[in-house]
């Protein structure tokens, strides 16, 4: 669906030019655009290579296995149905560090492990269980202590004050956490006392 969505703008797009003329503006951006998300790639996958560098050499070293023991009280109560020890809640401390780090591109290959993890200990194959909707609200979320890739974004742009956004960014990603839980806990419990 997304596909097609993004076919028809570019349909739409390139119709406009040719009917206002301005193809030569069409391709002015088409390449510009080009270059600048090439750019950015570049400037931005050293960062992503060494964040999950780092995270491997986690998991590795059993770190994150340490890391998922402390981080145990928090999950147990936010994850009551998955068994303690379950590689899934690994995964979601992966998951959660990198989102803690600001590194959503680091923190997905985490998420897409965990829910497969936890898929595998659903009873019902073709519903989502509780313990992946509190998942996917969590990492929705996105809790964020150091906003490293906008950081990362605002430097290459030559912000002057590319750090001016740390406040900012972990009121608006705690509120939004405390929301989120706040809800997914309502509509469990509410779900729970249905007939």
């Amino acid at each position: 669906m997304v596909n097609k969505i993004w076919a028809l703008f570019f349909i739409i797009g390139i119709s406009v030019s040719m009917i206002t003329g301005k193809l030569e503006n069409l391709n002015e951006v088409l390449l510009g655009s080009a270059k600048e998300s090439l750019d950015m790639i570049l400037k931005l996958f050293p960062l992503m290579a060494l964040w999950l560098g780092i995270t491997k050499i986690a998991s590795v070293s059993g770190l994150l296995n340490k890391m998922s023991r402390m981080m145990s009280p928090i999950l147990g109560k936010l994850f009551p149905e998955i068994p303690k020890g379950h590689e899934s809640l690994s995964l979601i401390t992966s998951n959660v560090i990198a989102n803690f780090f600001g590194l959503g591109n680091a923190a997905t290959p985490f998420g897409l492990k965990a829910m497969q993890k936890l898929q595998e200990i659903n009873p019902k194959k073709d519903t989502a269980s509780r313990s992946m909707i509190t998942f996917l609200v969590l990492n929705t979320s996105g809790l964020t202590l150091i906003p490293t890739t906008i950081i990362s974004l605002r430097m290459m742009y030559d912000s002057k004050n590319p750090t001016e956004i740390v406040l900012a960014c972990i009121l608006a990603t705690t509120c939004s956490t405390v929301a989120g839980m706040c809800m997914d806990r309502f509509l469990a419990r509410r779900h729970r006392r249905r007939p």
